[in-house]
This record gives C-alpha cells, sequence and structure tokens, in this order.
C-alpha cells in the first residue's frame, strides 16, 4: 500500500519522534489513534474562524458552526450508510452511545424476566451498562461462549437467544482477540425472536467498511478518537422508529421543543439525545478524520492491516514462549494480537519494549470477564492501524526478542 507508506511521515507528525532514543513505534492503536495533521490544523482553524454555539445564533458564526456540525452529521451518516441523518447522534465516544441506548430504550423496554444476551468478549462498555440494567430491572443476563480458538461461538449463540431475549449486545471485532464477529447473523437471530441487537463498533468502523443498513443493526456505536479523529466525539446510530420511541437520555437546553412551568416537550431526533453544548469541533473534524479515511480506502485499509498480519502472525507463532490469544490463522485475524511471554508479567513487558520505543498496552484492556475466561490476568497487545509499517512488526519481534534475552526467560 504505497501510498499508505508515503504520508506515513508527512501526515502523522507525532510518529516522526524518538522515546528513550528509539524511533517511536506506536502500536495502540486499538486505545487510540494517531492523528494526522488535517486533523489537527482542523481543530486550530475552527478555533481561530468558527468558534460559535449551534443551532441558537443567526449571526454569521454561528449559522457556520451549525451548517458544519449537521455537515458532519451528513457525512458519518454517508460513511457507514444509514438511510437517514436523523438516525446519527453525536456523543461522547463509544461508551457514551451504549449508556445512551441502555438507559433510554433498555430502561423503557426491559422488565423482570427478560433477557439480556451478551458475549464472553465484550469491553466493559458493552458489558457494564447492560450488567446493571439487568440487576435494576431483574432481567436475566446471558453470556455467549468461544470457541477454543477465541472466536465466537454461534451454535451457542442458537441457545442462548430465545424468545425472552429483548437485546442481543456485541462487539463487531473484539479489542482483545483479534476477531471479527458475524453481527449480522447474530441480528438475523435476534430479529427472529423479536429482540434488538446493538453493536459496539469501536474496533470495526475505523478499519473496514461497515454498512448499517447491510448488518441490519438496530443500534452501532462508535468513537472517534480510534479512526483519526479527536477524543470527545463518538457516534450512535440508531433505526428512525426506535430513535422516536425512546425518551430522551439527558434534559437541558438544545433537546426541548416548548418548556412550560411544569412540563416539556422534545426536540425530534437526533437533537432530542443532544442536550447542552455539544463537542461542535469534535463533530467537525470527524468529518475531517472521514475525510482522510475515504482518501485512501476503507477496502485499501482493510487489506493492509490484513497483510500485516499476515506477515505478524508467523514471526510471532515462531517464538518460544509466547502465547497468543485468539485465531492463530491470519484469515480470522484482525490488526489486534494480544499474547504473554510465559514467566513475565505484561507490564514488565510493555515496560522494557518501550525502551525500544515500542509502545503497546499491557493490562486486561478493560475486559476482565474475558480475562477470567481465558485463564489469564493481562495481556500484551499489539494492534495495528494505517501507518504502520512491517518494519514496525520486526521491531516488535525484536522487542521480543531482546525483553526475552533481558529477563532470561
Amino acid at each position: 500500500m504505497d501510498k499508505i507508506k508515503q504520508q506515513i511521515k508527512d501526515d502523522f507528525p507525532i510518529l516522526n519522534q524518538q522515546i528513550h532514543d528509539e524511533p517511536l513505534v506506536y502500536l495502540d492503536s486499538a486505545a487510540t489513534s494517531q492523528k494526522p495533521r488535517a486533523v489537527i490544523d482542523g481543530i486550530t482553524q475552527y478555533y481561530q474562524t468558527i468558534n460559535a454555539n449551534t443551532h441558537r445564533s443567526v449571526y454569521t458564526l454561528g449559522q457556520q458552526a451549525t451548517d458544519q456540525y449537521e455537515a458532519a452529521r451528513v457525512k458519518v451518516a454517508k460513511f457507514i450508510n444509514a438511510k437517514l441523518a436523523e438516525e446519527i447522534v453525536f456523543t461522547k465516544g463509544t461508551t457514551d452511545s451504549l449508556n445512551l441506548v441502555a438507559q433510554s430504550f433498555g430502561q423503557s423496554n426491559i422488565q423482570a424476566g427478560d433477557e439480556i444476551v451478551i458475549t464472553y468478549m465484550e469491553h466493559h462498555s458493552n458489558l457494564i451498562p447492560w450488567q446493571q440494567l439487568a440487576i435494576q430491572k431483574q432481567a436475566v443476563l446471558k453470556y455467549i461462549k468461544l470457541t477454543e480458538d477465541g472466536q465466537l461461538d454461534m451454535a451457542d449463540a442458537e441457545v442462548k437467544i430465545t424468545d425472552k431475549t429483548k437485546i442481543v449486545a456485541v462487539a463487531h471485532a473484539s479489542n482483545v482477540l483479534g476477531v471479527t464477529n458475524d453481527v449480522k447473523k447474530l441480528g438475523q437471530l435476534a430479529h427472529e425472536h423479536n429482540a434488538v441487537i446493538v453493536v459496539d463498533g469501536a474496533q470495526s468502523v475505523p478499519h473496514f467498511p461497515v454498512d448499517v443498513q447491510d448488518l441490519d443493526a438496530d443500534f452501532y456505536a462508535f468513537s472517534g478518537h480510534k479512526m483519526l479523529g479527536p477524543m470527545g466525539i463518538g457516534v450512535l446510530y440508531g433505526k428512525e422508529q426506535l430513535l422516536r420511541a425512546m425518551p430522551p437520555y439527558q434534559y437541558g437546553g438544545e433537546m426541548i421543543n416548548f418548556v412550560e412551568e411544569y412540563q416539556s416537550s422534545w426536540a425530534d431526533i437526533p437533537l432530542k439525545f443532544e442536550a447542552g453544548t455539544q463537542n461542535v469541533v469534535g463533530a467537525i473534524v470527524l468529518g475531517q478524520a472521514i475525510d482522510y479515511l475515504q482518501s485512501i480506502g476503507m477496502d485499501e485499509i482493510a487489506s493492509y492491516e490484513h497483510e500485516l498480519v499476515a506477515y505478524a502472525l508467523p514471526k510471532l507463532l515462531a517464538i518460544d514462549g509466547l502465547t497468543i490469544y485468539g485465531p492463530k490463522d491470519p484469515n480470522l485475524h484482525n490488526g489486534v494480537i494480544s499474547f504473554n511471554i510465559a514467566g513475565l508479567h505484561p507490564h514488565d513487558v510493555a515496560t522494557a519494549f518501550d525502551m525500544d520505543g515500542v509502545s503497546v498496552r499491557a493490562g486486561h484492556h478493560c475486559a476482565q470477564p474475558l480475562m477470567k475466561y481465558l485463564g489469564v490476568v493481562a495481556t500484551v497487545r499489539a494492534s495495528f492501524y494505517l501507518y504502520n509499517t512491517k518494519e514496525d512488526i520486526d521491531k516488535l519481534v525484536q522487542a521480543i526478542i531482546d525483553t526475552k534475552e533481558f529477563f532470561k526467560v
């Protein structure tokens, strides 16, 4: 993918630095992606030339801010092929989006004895809201099992999803196991039982094309900061008829139609769910991040990341004492690779890697039930994105070798 390689140095300023006198190798994009100069400059340009509150002012700057904010909504809708721009709600991020669904749709539709089905691979943001909702409503929380190589057990899904199921919540792609789930099939199962499917798209939207209409997702959540955008901006996609039927999640300015002393009425979707001053610059610059991704092409990005995984997995599997979690087949594994080195704590490994300039994540990755399911306390995680190269992978492999030698394991 020559186009990407040529753009790395120019477009991602943070990557052109040294850590402990070593060139930075950033392998933690599953946590947050780095930002191209176009996004960084977009933030500055907004505050220097447009900054104003949206939907409230008739003066020029206010209208410009509103126009660009709503244009970003349209851009997001087209990016994931939503039917309507009104189906796009701007939030703080994936966590905020999923909590919105749990506290609005969930509180309104879950009763005692109903079932909520999730999986063992869920990030805490797509686990705790449903866990707490089940506790509050005296509902039953059920977990879909995993196969031996860490994929979702679809046979178990068919057993767990029943006529009592009201919500199925699942990650499109795992932030630990490197697997991509068949959410379209899961959605079909949910709909056969008159349940809705809620999809955590934090690890999918940045990495490959997503079409919410083709998936027939009822709700789909993702974060801007994992797809080259700024922190503090996210998206909840929801089908129009579901959003219209849901009560507001928060109350205050902007989300109202009319306010009287003792009662109020609400704005139409999506503003009904966007109380108060929103992260206007975040939404606008998320649109610019989408422009950047589309200038390369999501199919191209997906293909390139697969090339990196196909290069990395055999090299890692060849290292003695290294355990990889998730599928070992590159065709089944996306750009998130979690592993442990026998005899070493993941935090010690990540600290040692940092001395070589290699930035990886170590810990439970906000997936403690998954760690328990796997029989480990934590793992090391390397995650790739469009600005990584095979040379970065070589440096990761060398960091593992150096660490094993240093600790004599």
